[in-house]
């Protein structure tokens, strides 16, 4: 079939693949603890009963036509509210942009920013900015991270790269590690990004920061910090994604809003114009109201945040009681999201059955089958696949899950010679 270069070239979602097949082997009997997607079983986690009720009111209130292009107002202007109080950031109506779910903002401001070819610099593991480099033909310089800094860039690691690039994409807390930016981290990044804007010509595209904040409310005793509020000078060159996806449980509802100069958002707004993109009204109606109420919001917060924290505990703890017990795993503390890093060294061991494990995707594999436990490998987010990192999401597995998971994987990986 004669299609175009990017539909030909493009590359699926790896995880939604790995998804796939495990959803394959469960309506097949299989009872697998599926640590794939970025997700939340509703009857683990369900959203806010307020938010729910919010969005039948506003559907019998008729909120079913087309909403403004950049979000109604009044949703807006609780986000203006909310971005002051939580994050001590001043931003008018203006400079926010509704969508639907975080991922047409991400879009846009790629699209917005990037000509074909130019550099778009992002740390490795990171989440889908391969794919939006290639979306948008974008040069993608893919920074590999280490465990020795959690997995987070730092400035040092990423100067040599930035020496003419358009946007430098961020993420804390960070999808796929679940970990988060020092303030010292953040800092340098900061003012390394200020010196070199101060070297572009007149005329020259800036060096422009995308910072992806959608889980920056789930944090565990870390302090979630920000570009504009340590730097207030980058407030002209940061553009910010965040919504309620993550925070509130609620994937499935898509409210999502990015924040930044008011130049670039109404630009993203005249893409997502022609994309459609926009959150149903109905919900935006809700959240307007919803998210507006502090007090309601940090009483779900409080134990939605202590149901999750359990989950990573438990997966954290088994994973250190293994390690003790000989076997070559590792994690790393959780700090935020949904996510674990944790680390199965096991590349180049055989199986029972005389497989060779050649890298992170046979030893996945391998889980899946003998240990009913699916995890995604890091080289889902732009590593290599040699690479013994993977990411576990807690948001589709309960506890009780977790805990009968752990024996079977230190059983499969006990088999491995």
């Amino acid at each position: 079939m004669n299609v175009s270069v990017l539909a030909n070239t493009l590359i699926g979602s790896e995880i939604i693949k790995i998804g796939n097949e495990v959803n394959e082997l469960k309506s097949k009997g299989a009872n697998i603890a599926n640590l794939t997607i970025g997700d939340f079983d509703p009857s683990i986690f369900p959203v806010p009963s307020a938010l729910k009720e919010e969005i039948v009111k506003a559907y019998h209130q008729n909120h079913t036509n087309y909403p403004p292009a950049d979000g109604i107002l009044a949703l807006r202007e609780t986000i203006v509210d909310v971005l002051k109080d939580r994050y001590d950031l001043d931003y008018k109506a203006t400079e926010i942009l509704v969508s639907g779910g975080s991922r047409p903002l991400i879009y846009a401001t790629y699209l917005a920013l990037i000509d074909p070819g130019d550099k778009v610099v992002y740390p490795a593991p990171s989440w889908n900015n391969n794919h939006y480099c290639h979306l948008s033909s974008a040069n993608g310089v893919a920074v590999e991270t280490t465990a020795e800094t959690n997995f987070m860039p730092t400035a040092a690691l990423l100067k040599p790269h930035i020496k003419g690039a358009t946007l430098l994409a961020l993420c804390s807390p960070l999808n796929p590690t679940g970990t988060m930016f020092t303030t010292a981290q953040l800092e340098e990044i900061c003012d390394m990004v200020i010196e070199e804007n101060k070297t572009r010509a007149e005329g020259e595209k800036p060096l422009y920061i995308m910072y992806d904040q959608i889980y920056s409310l789930l944090t565990f005793g870390k302090e979630h910090i920000n570009p504009v509020s340590l730097r207030p000078e980058l407030k002209d060159y940061t553009i910010y994604i965040d919504g309620i996806s993550k925070c509130l449980a609620a994937t499935g509802v898509r409210v999502g809003w990015g924040f930044g100069p008011a130049q670039v958002i109404a630009k993203m707004k005249a893409l997502l114009t022609h994309i459609g993109a926009w959150a149903p009204k109905a919900e935006q109606v809700a959240v307007a109201h919803y998210f507006g109420d502090k007090n309601l919001v940090d009483q779900f917060l409080t134990s939605f945040k202590e149901q999750v924290q359990l989950s990573l505990d438990a997966l954290y703890n088994g994973f250190q009681e293994m390690k003790a017990d000989g076997l070559a795993v590792d994690a790393i503390v959780p700090m935020g999201a949904i996510y674990l890093t944790l680390k199965i060294d096991y590349l180049g061991k055989t199986t029972p059955s005389g497989d060779l494990i050649k890298d992170s995707t046979d030893l996945n594999s391998y889980l899946i089958n003998e240990a009913q436990a699916a995890l995604v490998p890091f080289s889902c987010f732009g590593t290599d696949e040699h690479t013994p990192w993977f990411r576990a999401s807690v948001g589709g597995c309960s506890l009780e899950g977790i805990t009968e998971m752990i024996p079977r994987i230190k059983s499969a990986l006990s088999k491995l010679k």
